[in-house]
């Protein structure tokens, strides 16, 4: 795609400027497929990841509904990112698109299968509650040049802050603020948890590299005292020691060890990458350049955050 094309695609707005990353948009070399249990549901579904066309971006496909990976279809939920059009809904998809934006999948079809005929929503697996399942598949199949029908490759636009941002809910926040490269200052605080605590993690580092070594094996993370509560509430009927960390509050860490010290609070930077990604569009790079700062967030306020910069 020429600068000139491009630019008829990705207009800038109030808040950002679109520009070039001196790459072209990646695709998957071969077809990836895992299956796995799923959290919220606690079902068995299959996820297929296929080489996709320069230009299509990332979407998913579940029984011929096609959703694509855009905060237009993002609907808030409880403890996971959901996709929602006409009535289709695909849960728990952060880990997956986190794996995929963090490695340079710009393009990808995601086709996900129930093992139950009847179930007319999806989710993806959570394996063991990081990325690590997705980044060493995509890591094995590898990647190529994605090209568009005619054979022609198309450069990877990224968009740059030009404004900051700001989104306050209580004592917990989202920010974005210019800056010539992608930096993340994320913050948790658990005081009722002794073990969990406050924590802070901050990088100026996203490469496809940094990602695989310091994010994508964090894994997702629970208070045990809440656990009861979350399934009463249909949630995390899926859940176990196997795909989470859990800690007591009285007890501290019921199945380590941690993979990182800080290792919840990294998990939040992995989500947070996952939700981000929900910007990309046309195979553009999801994750803004700017500096995102992030204390108690979560879900909701990181869609939050992309809504305010597509204004």
């Amino acid at each position: 795609m020429a600068l000139s094309q491009a630019s008829k695609v990705f207009k800038s707005s109030k808040f950002i400027s679109w520009k070039s990353t001196g790459r072209l948009q990646q695709t998957l070399a071969g077809c990836i497929e895992r299956t796995g249990k799923t959290l919220h549901c606690g079902k068995v579904s299959t996820v297929k990841l296929w080489p996709e066309l320069a230009g299509k971006g990332r979407y998913f496909d579940f029984r011929s509904n096609v959703i694509h990976a855009s905060i237009h279809f993002a609907e808030e939920s409880p403890l996971c990112t959901t996709l929602c059009k006409d009535g289709v809904k695909v849960r728990t998809v952060e880990h997956l698109l986190a794996a995929l934006e963090g490695m340079g999948v710009d393009n990808c079809r995601i086709e996900i299968m129930n093992s139950d005929p009847e179930d007319y929503d999806a989710e993806v697996p959570i394996f063991d509650g990081s990325a690590s399942e997705w980044v060493e598949a995509i890591e094995r199949v590898g990647l190529e040049v994605a090209r568009d029908q005619c054979g022609n490759s198309c450069e990877k636009m990224a968009a740059y802050l030009n404004k900051p941002v700001q989104i306050w809910k209580n004592d917990s926040f989202v920010a974005a603020f210019p800056s010539p490269v992608i930096h993340i200052t994320y913050g948790i605080h658990f005081p009722q948890v002794p073990a969990i605590d406050c924590q802070w993690f901050s990088s100026a580092a996203f490469d496809s590299s940094y990602f695989i070594k310091h994010l994508s094996s964090a894994r997702t993370f629970c208070i045990y005292e809440e656990v009861e509560k979350m399934r009463n509430a249909g949630l995390i009927k899926g859940g176990g020691l196997q795909n989470a960390i859990v800690c007591s509050a009285r007890k501290g860490w019921m199945n380590p060890p941690l993979r990182f010290h800080d290792e919840p609070c990294r998990h939040k930077v992995l989500d947070l990458i996952g939700d981000l990604s929900l910007f990309a569009r046309s195979g553009s790079q999801g994750l803004p350049v700017a500096h995102i700062m992030t204390y108690k967030g979560g879900h909701a306020a990181h869609a939050e955050l992309v809504r305010q910069l597509i204004c």
